[in-house]
């Protein structure tokens, strides 16, 4: 069996139709609402996932099109969260109150109409959750432009005014390294053009970028959440369907959206690229093109630009790097690009920088004990290493067998465990998403995945095997590491060297105010003591 977009059903989700369908009409009969539709596995826009009814018909009060979404669950225990306000839950039980609110929702009237605008209207925000976002997102103190930022703000807005006055559609590229403000400019845009009524979102390919903007930008709001989504959510979208859409950590960019749980008519090889430049008048992209760490990634202003030109599109590209930084230091990361051999020039002694400090540590007790202080001065501090350690799932701990995280990152007799895996805090420590913003985070190691896209004052980064100096240069073995995306079968050795030393890149730079380094290997440790005095 096929829905009507073309998706196989299963033989069991064809069986929970059959148990829970016909009682659904049951009770629109039995209110006197047969005549009102039901949309039956409708498709949320820009996702994969799918409503199991929408219910279409007359408003009882005010005789406009009116509309309720109905989940149907075959569970035996439920609850309603506290703060969804706009959910009603129903039992078996309370059959009848269900039948009452159906009757107070809808008139006795046909539903065809209401189905009809429904299917057929455009895709966009709600002005009033537009005007919402607004409030949120624009109206604060922190977010002032200076310099390149203001430039970059300004030719995203003049080219929304030209896709809307002359039908012409330009693609923007704002590039910059850590603390050049790009996400500042990103939700500054949001804000802005939200406000305008524009339809606009913002999107990432990483979810603990997207559950921090979520959880801190949007602070639990469920109509402003709805503006953070994932870069994989267009495969499907429609043609210049958005206004704008902001492209944040671009260089996240996947080769194609498509998974082993993707649909197969949707494998179509299309490029991720393509599908987020088609989406809107404006796509706006923001990226750090030396920050591709996973197989697949593809987000460079090259690339963005030849998928753009062989459309025919014209691109402006802005760079963050020459003038005003948020914080950080421009000379220590033309440093970092040095020492990974990044940069033409070879590694060099850090000769310093006012504001910023760089430091080696003589071991990973020392480098978190600096740390600390720091961290309980008030001053953001996170440590970090290469992925060189086996990553266990948390095991049961004594007393009273609550799960507790492993400690697998272990030099010597000193030993931390990784940040938590999955989206469910495990004791103080945080879900893996908000490792780099929540307070419990400290206690832990981030890898590259879950420090990627953020900064924060102080930054110690642990190197382990898979980056060593050997006969005069900082060498790459991809055996020493426990990462799964460097098996031999998905990257040759040239790309797991790249996508090594970008990782280190990213891990170097996520301090706004100083850095601190530690190698576990002799040499490497005793060549970084030569270039850090």
């Amino acid at each position: 069996m096929k829905m009507r977009d073309g998706i196989s059903v299963s033989p069991s989700e064809v069986r929970s139709w059959e148990r829970s369908l016909p009682v659904l009409a049951q009770d629109l009969v039995e209110a006197g609402l047969g005549e009102v539709e039901m949309l039956i596995e409708y498709r949320l826009p820009l996702t994969s996932k799918r409503a199991d009814v929408v219910l279409a018909g007359t408003d009882r009060r005010t005789g406009g099109d009116a509309y309720v979404v109905v989940e149907l669950k075959q569970w035996s225990r439920a609850e309603v969260w506290d703060e969804d306000e706009r959910t009603r839950l129903f039992t078996q039980s309370t059959r009848g109150e269900f039948v009452d609110y159906l009757r107070d929702r809808f008139a006795p009237s046909p539903g065809r109409t209401a189905a009809d605008h429904f299917l057929s209207s455009e895709v966009r925000p709600s002005k009033q959750l537009l005007k919402h976002a607004a409030k949120e997102i624009r109206d604060r103190d922190q977010f002032v432009l200076l310099d390149e930022q203001r430039l970059a703000y300004q030719i995203v807005l003049h080219a929304v005014d030209k896709a809307r006055r002359q039908d012409l559609k330009t693609v923007v590229v704002i590039t910059g390294g850590p603390g050049s403000g790009k996400s500042v400019i990103a939700l500054s845009l949001l804000g802005a053009l939200s406000g305008r009524g524009l339809s606009v979102l913002h999107a990432t390919g990483s979810k603990s970028f997207t559950q921090t903007m979520r959880r801190h930008v949007a602070k639990g709001s469920t109509r402003t959440k709805a503006l953070f989504t994932y870069f994989n959510n267009f495969m499907e979208a429609d043609r210049n369907g958005l206004d704008v859409l902001i492209c944040d950590e671009a260089h996240r960019i996947r080769k194609v959206s498509a998974n082993r749980y993707t649909a197969a008519r949707l494998r179509t090889g299309r490029p991720q690229v393509d599908e987020l430049i088609d989406a809107a008048r404006v796509p706006v992209f923001l990226l750090d093109g030396q920050q591709n760490v996973r197989p697949g990634e593809m987000g460079t202003l090259e690339q963005i630009r030849g998928h753009a030109e062989s459309k025919g599109l014209r691109v402006q590209h802005v760079s963050l790097d020459e003038q005003f930084r948020c914080g950080g230091s421009r000379k220590y990361e033309d440093w970092v690009l040095m020492l990974l051999g990044l940069h033409e020039s070879p590694a060099r002694e850090w000769t310093g920088d006012d504001g910023f400090s760089v430091s080696l540590a003589e071991s990973p007790r020392e480098m978190e004990a600096l740390l600390r202080s720091h961290h309980d001065q008030g001053r953001g501090a996170r440590m970090t290493a290469g992925f060189c350690w086996r990553w266990s799932s948390p095991a049961a701990g004594a007393p009273g067998g609550e799960m507790s995280l492993v400690p697998d990152v272990r030099i010597g007799d000193w030993a931390r465990p990784w940040n938590v895996k999955g989206d469910r805090s495990v004791g103080d420590a945080p879900p893996s998403e908000l490792w780099a913003t929540a307070p419990g985070g400290f206690g832990q190691v981030g890898c590259v995945y879950t420090a990627q896209g953020f900064e924060y004052d102080w930054n110690g980064v642990i190197l382990r095997r898979d980056l060593v100096y050997r006969n005069g240069r900082l060498v790459t073995r991809r055996a020493e590491s426990h990462d799964p995306a460097l098996k031999p079968s998905t990257v040759t050795d040239e790309e797991a060297d790249a996508l090594i030393r970008n990782t280190y890149k990213v891990l170097l730079t996520r301090g706004m105010v100083g850095t601190l380094i530690y190698s576990v290997d002799a040499e490497t440790q005793a060549f970084l003591s030569r270039l850090v005095r």
